[in-house]
């Protein structure tokens, strides 16, 4: 079959409030330190898109619900440095839920990886994965 996809172009988030808008993107540009690329500030919303490195964090203004647990349950960085990302999201003062942490998943050959996850801005599971 052929494939019809190129890859993850962008997630979104839509926080709330201009107050949780502004922590949003903070959170991804000044803890994780992805480039802001693209803003605007519309009639209808606000938005900001920033550089993951393998595609694009979109935060949107214009959120009205919160969006509970859906069927995505978290979101994975890929990075070099797991105990670097740990430490500015600590630093910024939010929670780290599982500290970084080496497992090998029992593949063939094993696949050795270094993770940590934390809760982003808006509630979001954050996962930082780093491959050994």
């Amino acid at each position: 079959m052929k494939r019809l996809t190129k890859g993850i172009h962008h997630f979104a988030l839509k926080p709330q409030d201009d107050s949780a808008f502004e922590r949003t993107v903070a959170f991804y540009k000044d803890v994780l330190g992805m480039p802001l690329i693209r803003s605007w500030n519309g009639k209808a919303m606000r938005g900001a898109m920033l550089d993951s490195g393998a595609g694009i964090v979109e935060v949107l203004s214009n959120g009205t619900d919160s969006p509970g647990n859906g069927c995505i349950r978290h979101l994975a960085f890929a990075t070099d440095d797991v105990d670097a990302c740990v430490s500015a999201v600590r630093s910024a003062g939010y929670q780290i839920t599982v500290e970084p942490e080496n497992r090998e998943i029992p593949t063939t050959p094993p696949y050795t990886i270094r993770i940590a996850f934390c809760i982003g801005p808006l509630g979001e599971e954050i996962e930082f994965f780093q491959e050994l």
